[in-house]
């Protein structure tokens, strides 16, 4: 399940400092066409204010009221909307979803030891894995509707929601043109590391807070830096020898993504000057990089290059849905 952590937790930090609980609203089931899905979750604050959606906007207003009474009682709810019927009105207000969702709302705040937030803030920190179950009837295993479970179980009546820590980027080359890839990637929440061997470029006020940036040659990559820990590299330095030193160190891993900058015929060249190395990296190589969206400025090629980085993730070819 995918968690907008970077949105979520700074609201998190907020709270907590100034020691305001906070509702913690999941979805724990969803029938027809939804906006979010089993396991999504947001958060509110008692003044109105929330971080995440559960859906495109309808129903965050009824929920907030919701929220606002679980804060102040300390009793969790679970909420159901349905707007399935021919007479809805975005469950009951007129939003056309077509679709029906239960959600479970519950008090988060210091008598708690703010669980699950602390949990998973600390796991993202490390780049680990996360889970917490949410206890979904009264009295089950005896504790209350809402009661937080650390990890994950087996119990029927405890939902699991599971968090993978958000990819991390590797862009090998810092120039002009990096900086658009970086603004999207960060803005994505995902994790960020720049490599450049020209020190002009190597220079972490030039990216969005929260990248790592290093400077080193290009054939030292491997020996700087773990890239058993990438989810996704994109070569890009526009220097015919850097990029072949950054595929040499790319070649021997499984970096299941791999993004080549350049036209065709520059691809052949490097993959010939690689060898042997080409085998086992072109089945992970996307070159020319991007998807097919008719990009031709930084900002468009940027997008072109995030957008296939998301679809493989995902599995997905990056289709038109329509």
């Amino acid at each position: 399940m995918d968690h907008e952590l970077h949105r979520l937790l700074p609201f998190f930090a907020d709270a907590r400092a100034a020691a305001e609980p906070l509702a913690l609203a999941v979805v724990l089931h969803t029938a027809g066409s939804t906006y979010s899905k089993n396991g999504a979750w947001m958060l509110a604050a008692r003044d109105g204010r929330y971080a995440g959606l559960l859906s495109g906007g309808c129903l965050e207003a009824d929920l907030r009221e919701h929220a606002a009474r679980v804060i102040d009682s300390g009793v969790a709810a679970i909420v159901h909307y349905d707007a399935r019927g021919p007479d809805d009105a975005l469950f009951g207000l007129g939003s056309g979803c077509e679709g029906a969702m239960d959600i479970l709302v519950t008090r988060i705040g210091p008598d708690s030891g703010w669980q699950p937030l602390v949990a998973i803030e600390r796991a993202l920190a490390a780049g680990e894995p996360c889970a917490f179950g949410i206890v979904t009837r009264d009295g089950a295993a005896g504790r209350p509707l809402g009661a937080i479970v650390p990890g994950a179980g087996e119990d029927a009546d405890v939902f699991t929601v599971s968090m993978a820590p958000p990819p991390h980027i590797l862009l090998l080359g810092g120039g002009p043109d990096a900086r658009p890839v970086a603004e999207l990637v960060r803005f994505l929440g995902w994790r960020l590391t720049v490599v450049d061997h020209r020190p002009a470029y190597a220079v972490a006020s030039r990216f969005p807070d929260g990248t790592r940036v290093i400077g080193c040659a290009a054939d030292e990559l491997a020996a700087r830096y773990d890239l058993a820990r990438i989810d996704a590299a994109v070569v890009m330095s526009h220097h015919l020898e850097a990029d072949r030193a950054y595929l040499t160190a790319l070649a021997p891993t499984t970096v299941p993504y791999v993004g080549l900058l350049g036209p065709q015929s520059r691809r052949e060249r490097l993959l010939g000057a690689l060898g042997g190395l080409a085998q086992p990296l072109t089945p992970r190589l996307r070159a020319p990089v991007g998807l097919d969206i008719g990009a031709h400025t930084p900002s468009t090629i940027a997008l072109a290059i995030v957008a296939e980085i998301q679809a493989v993730f995902s599995g997905r070819d990056g289709g038109s849905f329509s």
